[in-house]
């Protein structure tokens, strides 16, 4: 991130900027495929009309947006081995064995450090899977082309780990599948984007594309609600938790909308930056405090393990 832009040179460009013609990008003509698939990008993600100049004119496509297409990968290979394995496609957490894989969090085996980040690789269904992916591939992929792997992973990642510390604080006994805290962080902070910088954005049909993306989202957060409160087919193990979808939209409105804000900008001058590493940080302390201690002194009883 060093090799970010500071204000300063911000600054500079802006003031060298009115000196040239202020013919905007949408008028550029005979661009080819990928110069008007960058141009789209552009004006997708950024609200200035500067930053969407700098980004076309920078824009190399190397290294392309590996993040979010390898993750995208990985989860649906993991779940078409599941698939096979199971001879189970659609709602496979309702099969007796789906919660014996060692990716999945549950609350017995939460010492297990590494399942509070794989569990994003183990989805309830197919129908749960597909809207992660489609989600994924729309808002994950050109934000990652803009903003970079490093920042657009770090906000997913973030949201993947504050979604299962949420779930091990707030639901105690439910176990997590699914990518939904990473994909709601990514999308959430794009729509507060949006809607911070309306007048700026420049996308088409802004409006009833918001409409649509919230309401994707609540229909799957809906579903997630469904089923955690559906009778178990394996009881007394509940179904998994749906406040994962929370923790990743807090991780968007906070860290996520500093990151998209400040494109092509030094996080580290940002003092809102700071504030919301050090709130996200003392969450991940007190998670991980309440995961060793809470669990025993409110004698809480736990599903048993799978």
């Amino acid at each position: 991130m060093s090799n970010k832009r500071s204000n300063s040179f911000r600054q500079a460009i802006l003031q060298g900027n009115r000196r040239l013609c202020s013919k905007a990008l949408l008028e550029e003509k005979g661009l080819n495929l990928s110069q008007r698939l960058i141009r789209h990008v552009a004006y997708e993600t950024l609200p200035r009309e500067i930053d969407r100049k700098w980004y076309y004119d920078s824009y190399t496509c190397c290294p392309p947006p590996w993040f979010m297409i390898t993750v995208t990968v990985l989860e649906v290979a993991f779940f078409l081995y599941n698939g096979v394995s199971l001879d189970q496609f659609v709602l496979q957490v309702t099969h007796p064995r789906y919660l014996k894989n060692s990716l999945v969090y549950h609350p017995q085996l939460r010492a297990q450090a590494w399942r509070y980040l794989t569990y994003i690789f183990m989805h309830a269904g197919i129908e749960h899977l597909g809207l992660n992916v489609v989600l994924q591939l729309l808002v994950g992929v050109p934000l990652e082309m803009v903003h970079g792997a490093t920042r657009i992973g770090l906000v997913y990642v973030a949201g993947v780990v504050a979604g299962s510390l949420a779930v091990s604080v707030a639901d105690m006994t439910a176990p997590v599948v699914g990518s939904s805290g990473g994909v709601y962080a990514l999308v959430s902070a794009h729509l507060a984007n949006i809607v911070m910088n309306w007048s700026g954005m420049k996308c088409q049909f802004k409006l009833l594309r918001m409409a649509v993306a919230l309401i994707c989202m609540s229909m799957e957060f809906g579903r997630a609600v469904w089923l955690r409160f559906h009778p178990s087919a394996y009881p007394p193990c509940p179904h998994p938790s749906f406040v994962a979808h929370l923790g990743g939209v807090a991780v968007g409105i906070t860290l996520g909308v500093v990151v998209l804000r400040n494109y092509e900008q030094r996080l580290q001058d940002q003092s809102l930056w700071w504030i919301f590493v050090a709130m996200y940080t003392v969450f991940v302390l007190f998670a991980v405090f309440w995961n060793i201690f809470a669990y025993t002194l409110l004698d809480l009883k736990l599903p048993p393990p799978p």
